[in-house]
Order: C-alpha cells, then sequence, then structure tokens
C-alpha cells in the first residue's frame, strides 16, 4: 500500500522531517552520492506569500547531505524572471545548494506536450532525483503535480490553461515523474489566489514518494473530495500513482483529527 506522511511541524522542523522518511521507509535510493537533485519551488507571486517556507524547504535539503549538487529549479512567469523568485529562498545558497534559471538554459530537449513540441532544460533528463513542494491550499488542480507548470520555459503559459491536466502530466511522464512530493502545511489557503491574511496557521507537512498520492491526501486534508479532482484521477488513469484514498496508508498524525482542524479554521475566515 502507498503510503503518505502527515507530520506536525516541530520546533526543530528538520527533525520532523527525517522523522517523516523514516515512518516512509527512508530515501536511500535519493539521497545518494550517484545523484544530483532538482527541488521544483512552486513561487507564482512572491508577495502572496503561498510558497514553501523557508524552514521547510531547507528541512528538505537537510536530507539529502549525500547529494553531491541541489539544484532550486524555477522558470520565468508574466510576475518576474525565476532568478528575481528564487532569492526567497537565498538564505540555502550555497556552492553545492544552486539557484538555477530554467528559462535561460542553452541546451534543451524537445519533448512532445500535449502534442506540441516544446524545448525544456537538459537538467530534467539526466538521472537526477525530482522534488517538488508546495503549499497546503483548496484547488482541485492539486499543489505537487501541478508545480509541474512550471517547467516550460515561456513567460506566457496562460495559452495552456485549457488544457492544463493534459499539459501537467505530459510534463510529468517526459521527466520521469516525481521521486518526492511535499505539502507544507505551515498554513492552509482557502483557494490558489488567495491573500496572505486569508491563510490560517496549521503547521504539519505531508510528504509522500507518490506524488498522485500526496495531492489526494492534501486535498482531503482540507475537507474535499479527491475524486473531484481531475488532475489526480487522470493521473491515475495514466498509472502515475494512487488516487484512491482507501489504497493510501496516512502515517504520523491523526488525519482526522488534522482535517477537523483545518475545516473548522477555513470556516472562521
Amino acid at each position: 500500500m502507498v503510503k503518505v506522511a502527515l507530520m506536525e511541524l516541530g520546533k526543530d522542523v528538520t527533525a520532523s522531517f527525517q522523522q517523516a522518511l523514516i515512518l516512509l521507509g527512508g530515501i536511500p535510493d535519493l539521497n545518494t552520492p550517484k545523484r544530483e537533485v532538482l527541488y521544483k519551488l512552486g513561487v507564482f507571486e512572491p508577495k502572496q506569500q503561498a510558497y514553501t517556507t523557508l524552514p521547510v524547504a531547507q528541512a528538505i535539503v537537510d536530507s539529502f547531505p549525500k547529494a553531491p549538487k541541489i539544484w532550486l529549479i524555477e522558470s520565468d512567469n508574466y510576475r518576474g524572471t525565476a532568478t528575481e523568485r528564487l532569492q526567497i529562498w537565498k538564505d540555502m545558497f550555497t556552492d553545492r545548494v544552486v539557484p538555477f534559471n530554467l528559462s535561460e538554459d542553452t541546451e534543451t530537449k524537445t519533448v512532445e506536450i500535449a502534442g506540441e513540441a516544446m524545448e525544456l532544460s537538459h537538467l530534467l533528463f539526466e538521472n537526477r532525483v525530482l522534488i517538488s513542494s508546495h503549499t497546503l491550499r483548496r484547488y482541485s488542480r492539486g499543489s505537487v503535480i501541478k508545480n509541474l507548470f512550471g517547467l516550460p520555459p515561456m513567460r506566457k503559459k496562460a495559452v495552456y490553461h485549457k488544457n492544463l491536466e493534459n499539459v501537467v502530466l505530459d510534463l510529468f511522464g517526459a521527466v520521469g515523474g516525481i521521486d518526492l512530493a511535499v505539502i507544507d502545511g505551515t498554513y492552509a489557503f482557502p483557494s490558489p489566489a488567495a491573500k496572505m491574511e486569508n491563510r490560517v496557521p496549521i503547521n504539519v507537512f505531508l510528504v509522500g514518494r507518490d506524488a498522485v498520492a500526496v495531492d489526494a491526501v492534501a486535498f482531503a486534508l482540507m475537507g474535499k473530495n479527491p475524486k473531484k479532482m481531475l488532475m489526480v484521477q487522470k493521473a491515475k488513469e495514466r498509472g502515475f500513482g494512487e488516487a484512491d484514498l482507501d489504497k493510501i496508508e496516512i502515517v504520523g498524525c491523526d488525519f482526522e483529527e488534522i482535517q477537523k482542524k483545518i475545516v473548522t479554521a477555513l470556516k472562521k475566515k
């Protein structure tokens, strides 16, 4: 059975995250000197502050001490360049943890995405670990899988919105899927465009090796039915992961207790 860890963020966030990985069975195949790491940090508009917090992002990075290089990846959008937006996490930058603008890569590979040829960064097509993290939000198109919409280099991506699920899932298949998916529930957001003052502090996180399962559990945690999530249902149909909650083992915290806390808090907003 697929496992997803639901954990509270303790005072030592890195320790909490590492405990979650232990509950999942560890990640020795991912944390290895033989594989670099690509860490896709999702951020559309920095002013909304709807992105992975620095403590959680640092805890993720700290869980890969053996990786020879960790690339923090993002692409440009119409709100600004990836280079500018990645500065949110500048305190993590080192010689080993390096920001990388996918839109500036001149070495690319052509792939077919939703019936069209698309140029994607060469970093995405080698034997690297791919991590995706995003926020806990009430959004039927998900978080960690939809985060891959930030892989294409073009600034204006809205042209793909009408066919978003197929575009994102074609990207998922093209890059070989997500190796580790993380939902940062430091705050819960009632919608993807929620203002900062509408978020509610929850201080939990979700992590799993199956990104489809992580998105499904996150949506359920917000009081919604994953069967109404077209993104995860289509992902399951393609064989990318598990979307059926009855086939997902949630380890760590009590799911119903956290769900009640979140739903109650959001109703007050």
